[in-house]
């Protein structure tokens, strides 16, 4: 059965709420936001439960700053996949948690990929969530009771989600590992994207060459730009067809553009169109080229081999320690510790510990890697050679 809640829709309900959890030692939450229509997130609702409390805030009608002395309390904030509500929540108060605890994180410490609330509900605590409001549109008002009930059971049982997490890292000594990773993805840096770093976000500008990229790369950075100014997707002021069109046909007037590929001709006759052939001619000015990449010790190509055999080592020793694979090293990880990245994530921390020291002494020469009741295992070496 659902347990009660609150609705929140003045500032003065809002302030009762932070005075009650000005004294909690944890607290779960999550939100509810749309950005399909916007450049940056709009935030429609925000669950908070803590002891036999859970509310539900409606930002529409409430301003959400004074949240701010929450986030920056040394109350533990519990919350499921994190990093939108994280970008969010900066948006809506000017801060982030201090101290969080991501459950999709933890949960990947003890094997499971990624996965949902939903499924760490079944899992954890035997119980389904309710499923049916998952698209609703969260900006209509007033909201069903069935969207609010949806709601509140993101956050009605997260802290028991919790405990039951903790104790199962603590039995495997791992409480400290998720911790580090969740400290990693809130102190991230979540500020507005670079604009001159847009068009590598558009898969058909990275096949351009010369003039053509740096035209590409003068659009996408203009249309980045032009979004964040007035709160609209990027594909609401330029396609990436277009953007790709107008780099490799050049147009140096109103009428050439309108004949672009995915330009409205419209657009292409009003101001907007004059904004486009300013961005191209900028481009062209810049003659921009990518920076080459840093020279590496060894051809990358080189390392192929040995790679693809240490990832799969890897991939079934997190296997064998109960670890997402993913959360223990990608395969690019691995090639930037064969190569030896002075950066590489696994010659730090509990990543080294468990993976990057044998794989620096698979790379020495100490140990090989053999197969065995069907796994990659590493075992010391014969230094007998197989001709």
């Amino acid at each position: 059965m659902m347990a009660p809640y609150r609705f929140i829709a003045t500032d003065a309900e809002l302030a009762s709420a932070l005075d009650q959890l000005a004294a909690e030692e944890r607290y779960a939450l999550d939100t509810e936001f749309h950005r399909e229509r916007t450049y940056w997130p709009k935030v429609a609702l925000l669950q908070i439960a803590w002891g036999d409390e859970l509310v539900l805030i409606d930002p529409l009608e409430v301003d959400l700053s004074p949240l701010r002395s929450l986030m920056e309390s040394d109350s533990l904030a519990v919350l499921h996949a994190a990093a939108q509500d994280l970008e969010v929540l900066e948006l809506a108060c000017g801060a982030v948690p201090r101290r969080l605890f991501d459950t999709q994180i933890a949960a990947g410490f003890l094997g499971m990929s990624t996965p949902s609330l939903s499924a760490l509900h079944e899992r954890e605590l035997g119980v389904q969530l309710p499923k049916s409001n998952r698209l609703t549109d969260w900006l209509e008002r007033p909201l069903k009771k069935a969207q609010l009930d949806y709601a509140a059971a993101d956050v009605e049982r997260l802290l028991e989600i919790h405990d039951a997490l903790v104790a199962q890292l603590a039995s495997l000594e791992r409480v400290e590992w998720a911790a580090q990773e969740c400290e990693i993805l809130r102190s991230r840096d979540r500020g507005p994207r670079e604009p001159l770093e847009a068009w590598r976000r558009i898969k058909e500008v990275r096949h351009l060459k010369g003039g053509a990229l740096s035209i590409a790369r003068s659009l996408a950075a203009w249309r980045e730009r032009r979004a964040a100014e007035i709160d609209q997707p990027v594909r609401f002021i330029l396609s990436d067809i277009a953007i790709v069109a107008i780099a490799q046909t050049v147009p140096t007037s109103v009428d050439q553009l309108a004949k672009v590929r995915g330009v409205d001709k419209g657009v292409a006759r009003g101001a907007i169109g004059e904004r486009i052939l300013l961005a191209v001619g900028e481009g062209i000015d810049a003659d921009w080229r990518p920076p080459r990449p840093e020279k590496r010790r060894d051809d990358t190509r080189d390392l192929r081999p040995a790679v693809a055999l240490v990832a799969a080592w890897v991939n079934q020793l997190a296997r064998d320690q109960q670890l997402d694979p993913a959360l223990l090293a990608t395969r690019a990880d691995v090639e930037a510790l064969v190569r030896g990245d002075d950066d590489a994530r696994l010659a730090s921390g509990w990543r080294a510990r468990m993976a990057g020291e044998p794989i620096k002494r698979l790379i020495s020469g100490d140990v090989a890697l053999a197969f065995e009741n069907g796994s990659v295992v590493l075992e010391e070496r014969s230094h007998r050679r197989v001709s």
